[in-house]
């Protein structure tokens, strides 16, 4: 499975978000707290084979959660159902709040 780091996925979302997608695994009330802008919300708990038709196969899919086990698992699940282009975020949104904008709330 590949990864990307926080630091990795602002340079690639400051050039545009148009050839990403981010896909936040993490439960409502979690993302409540923080997200990232244009983010799709499918709660692991909730994930179903009707999210595979929804998310596009051309281009990169960055799965987020809060440290980065739940959105590997949803990687993984992403990857042995077709999906190519699957990135893991690092550390998941506490990395990224750490690393990128610490100006967001943690949890």
């Amino acid at each position: 499975m590949k990864t990307i780091t926080p630091t990795e996925l602002n340079e690639q979302l400051s050039k545009g978000q148009a050839h990403l997608t981010l896909l936040d695994v993490r439960e409502d009330w979690e993302t409540d707290i923080n997200h990232l802008e244009g983010s799709i919300f499918a709660p692991m708990s909730r994930m179903s084979p009707s999210l595979l038709s929804k998310l596009p196969k051309d281009v990169d899919t960055v799965v987020i959660c809060h440290h980065g086990i739940r959105s590997a698992q949803v990687a993984s699940w992403l990857e042995q159902n077709g999906h190519q282009r699957v990135l893991n975020l690092s550390g998941g949104i506490d990395a990224w709040c750490r690393c990128v904008d610490p100006g967001l709330p943690q949890y």
